[in-house]
């Protein structure tokens, strides 16, 4: 199983960025999705899921409003729009495929990580 993630770069406090997440190695429509990023010296948090359809999304509260996660079954792509970025979101953005049905949230419900695209919000 293959998670490239990319998109990362440096932008300004308010612009946009979409960071894409092509996966191989598995049937992509049989997996809930998600987003997650670490800080420099933080925990990795969670950002967005995403169902196997599509249909329901989750967003962390720090996101919400200005992330939209989705998805491209298809295409076997994973996307996550950010608008209205802000310097606090500056980190490593890592996409993962779920095996489990923990909460969206939880890591452990992720079996499957990317290797992360980095992600700077100069203010």
């Amino acid at each position: 199983v293959q998670l490239q993630a990319s998109g990362g770069g440096l932008v300004q406090a308010g612009d946009s960025l979409r960071l894409a997440c092509v996966a191989s190695g598995l049937t992509f429509s049989n997996h809930g999705m998600g987003w997650f990023r670490q800080a420099p010296g933080k925990e990795r948090e969670f950002v967005a899921g995403i169902k196997w359809n599509g249909i329901s999304t989750y967003y962390s509260d720090s996101v919400k409003g200005r992330f939209t996660i989705s998805r491209d079954n298809a295409k076997n792509t994973l996307y996550l729009q950010m608008d209205s970025l802000k310097p606090e979101d500056t980190a490593v953005y890592y996409c993962a495929a779920r095996n489990t049905g923990l909460n969206y949230s939880d890591q452990r419900s992720y079996g499957y990580w990317g290797q992360g695209t980095l992600v700077t919000v100069s203010s």
